[in-house]
């Protein structure tokens, strides 16, 4: 289930939403794009499995650096980051449901945001139960979709040992900063993984069995990412790809000739299944930090929880207020690479904070779970702080 639930958030945003944006930046390399994008997310993501088997609570982020650094105001910054990206995260992808909800029928941007933004609140509302289940059958039809977008394309996937040198980059810097300026966006459909350690207080054996849904997730996001991404481009030229608002709706109308309302059906439940996880992730961190009175005194009222669904509805009301007013102000691009970068600030002080516990690490007795080389956060905190100064010169630009 939480493999299913870490797959939920990250396809959702990543294919369905983001393959042409990303195409449109590195052309035919855009699987390279994808690639660096994995490779930066492997070193964060195994500082976030040690430290979700070490420290397994709600509001993981927050947690991990009040552990590390004993600084309350450093904490509450971190875990605000956390909700904000979770929000603008989940307010790219209702812009991205937009676009293949007019697949269907014409209606004002506003209103399909509002409306999709509300029922995936009063979903998580209704239970973490029915909200993981939800999400993790729709996770299941969302690979079914993109396995279908594979199948319509193998002819051209055939193509590709004859077509190799259209994936070689060589020297040509153009080409390389193509690859970069592309990661930039793609490193967002990665996003996911992290939000797993939110409801460890949920799960079952967890020192043992959130490492494992973290370190598999990954794996399998990158495996499907790089096939269909390069299904995409060896099947419509990119500069094409780039243009169109529903992506794989595209590929699969122009490679089949046939009706593609099965796939933008299942886009847009991949769409809206990323943002519900997004939600219930966000809200169950602002529960944490103001349970753990991390947050000011006024705001405490968030930690309650509904005794009949058992869920913290006036943060999922706050969390739903807040997506609504960001998809509505910003378009989705901004709001993807946005969040990107703040995901990148947020695993700069991660895997700080871990650094930080290892080298004090004679001061705790070890637990089950997994533990990494001190190498691995150290290389983590360099990429993502490097990352993050890319994409913020080119959010500037």
């Amino acid at each position: 289930m939480l493999i299913l639930y870490g797959l939920g958030t990250t396809i959702g945003g990543g294919i369905y939403a983001l393959v042409g944006k990303v195409a449109a930046r590195a052309g035919m390399l855009a699987p390279l794009s994808f690639v660096a994008a994995a490779l930066l997310s492997a070193f964060t993501a195994l500082a976030f499995a040690e430290l979700s088997s070490r420290y397994p609570k709600s509001a993981g982020e927050a947690v991990y650096v009040q552990q590390a650094f004993n600084k309350k105001s450093l904490t509450v910054v971190i875990g605000m980051l956390v909700i904000l990206n979770g929000c603008i995260s989940a307010a790219a992808l209702a812009n991205g449901f937009v676009g293949y909800l007019q697949v269907f029928v014409s209606i004002p941007d506003w209103i399909a945001i509002v409306t999709v933004t509300a029922a995936l609140g009063l979903l998580a509302i209704w239970g973490i139960g029915q909200s993981v289940i939800t999400a993790a059958v729709i996770t299941v039809i969302e690979i079914i979709g993109l396995i279908l977008i594979v199948w319509v394309t193998r002819s051209d996937l055939a193509t590709f040992p004859v077509r190799l040198n259209e994936f070689n980059p060589g020297l040509n810097s153009a080409m390389w900063l193509g690859i970069l300026s592309g990661s930039f966006l793609a490193f967002y459909a990665f996003i996911g993984f992290e939000d797993i350690v939110n409801v460890a207080e949920e799960v079952v054996d967890v020192e043992n069995n959130l490492p494992k849904a973290i370190i598999i997730t990954l794996i399998l996001t990158t495996l499907i990412y790089c096939l269909v991404t390069l299904a995409a481009v060896l099947t419509v030229p990119p500069e094409q790809l780039g243009q169109q608002s529903a992506p794989l709706t595209y590929i699969y109308a122009a490679k089949t000739g046939s009706d593609a309302t099965l796939i933008s059906l299942i886009s847009i439940l991949a769409i809206v299944n990323g943002a519900l996880i997004q939600m219930i992730m966000a809200s169950r961190v602002l529960y944490g930090m103001s349970r753990q009175s991390m947050i000011p005194a006024q705001l405490n009222f968030m930690a309650e929880i509904n005794p009949r669904t058992q869920t913290p509805i006036k943060a999922t009301l706050l969390v739903m207020l807040l997506v609504s007013v960001l998809a509505l102000s910003y378009a989705i691009e901004s709001l993807a690479e946005t969040t990107s970068l703040m995901i990148l600030v947020i695993a700069v002080v991660v895997n700080t904070a871990l650094v930080q516990i290892k080298l004090r690490a004679e001061e705790q007795p070890e637990k089950k779970g997994i533990r990494v080389p001190i190498a691995v956060p150290i290389t983590g905190l360099i990429i993502s702080f490097g990352f993050a100064i890319m994409i913020a010169i080119d959010l500037i630009k």
